[in-house]
């Protein structure tokens, strides 16, 4: 005769937390089966049932049963450290953590295969340790750290306004995107129809370059926008002017810009001094 397995009284919470690790795409395979185990069990299945349904063996359906028991449902994760342990030699994955960021003169940067070489441990091992500690040497990325004196004054001065709005007051961040490619195509596009996509010619006509200066109003999602020939501190009054046409009159606005010359231009200063509802909040040194 088969054996059954003794009934699991499951509460309401337990039931619920099983039910979501078993429906959770994002939920690993291992798991999610544990969970399967116990809600099956909870039905009064058999052993042999709960194994076939789950490609399981019993001895499997049996411990998972026994940690629930003992554990409820922390014992259904595997705790850290019950895994086989590594027969890596120390030395070697030492070398694989520390080499990563000191490539050879005659390497731009290490592939799993030379650092393989180096440390003499297969690139496949050498792959999973990058992985599982977050190590991507091959990609890159810019920055640069700010001089600026009164980097933290200045920080406070443009992130206070976000988590504390002034009152009756309207937070703009604004920029320039200068040198933008005028361009137009040689001829028309043929039109998107069903099975085609839309297309363009590859060659085109240039059309010199323009000027976008844009203010958005991060709460709304919407964008002041304008696009001029130059970027002088002539465009940039323009551009106050028409942020100041287009917003509530009795709303004061604070302005985030960078450090372009044109924004501390005298005849700039001079116009936001006849305009005091205008705030300007400007970022720290070389930190946009």
């Amino acid at each position: 005769m088969s054996r059954v397995a003794a009934r699991i009284e499951l509460t309401e919470a337990e039931r619920k937390e099983l039910e979501r690790r078993e429906r959770a795409h994002s939920t690993a395979y291992r798991d999610r089966q544990p969970a399967q185990v116990i809600l099956l069990a909870s039905r009064r299945l058999e052993y042999r049932q709960i194994a076939r349904k789950l490609n399981l063996s019993r001895m499997s359906v049996g411990k998972w049963r026994e940690r629930f028991s003992l554990e409820r449902t922390a014992g259904l994760v595997d705790a850290p450290g019950r895994a086989r342990p590594s027969n890596l030699e120390a030395e070697k994955v030492e070398t694989v953590f520390s080499r990563v960021v000191q490539p050879p003169a005659y390497f731009r940067r290490w592939s799993c295969r030379t650092m393989a070489q180096e440390s003499g441990l297969s690139k496949s091992t050498v792959q999973k340790l990058w992985a599982s500690n977050d190590l991507k040497p091959r990609p890159s990325g810019t920055f640069k750290l700010s001089t600026d004196p009164e980097f933290e004054l200045k920080f406070w001065d443009i992130v206070g306004p976000y988590l504390d709005p002034p009152d009756q007051a309207l937070l703009l961040c604004c920029d320039e995107n200068s040198q933008i490619q005028a361009l137009s195509r040689s001829q028309p596009g043929l039109p998107l129809r069903t099975g085609h996509i839309k297309t363009r010619t590859h060659d085109y006509y240039r059309n010199g370059t323009v000027t976008l200066l844009a203010a958005l109003d991060y709460l709304r999602r919407k964008v002041i926008a304008r696009t001029d020939r130059r970027h002088t501190h002539r465009e940039w009054p323009r551009f106050l002017k028409q942020v100041d046409a287009l917003t509530p009159a009795e709303l004061q606005l604070h302005l985030i810009v960078d450090n372009y010359s044109t924004h501390k231009h005298p005849k700039v200063k001079a116009w936001l001094a006849r305009h005091p509802r205008f705030h300007l909040h400007f970022t720290p040194t070389s930190a946009s």
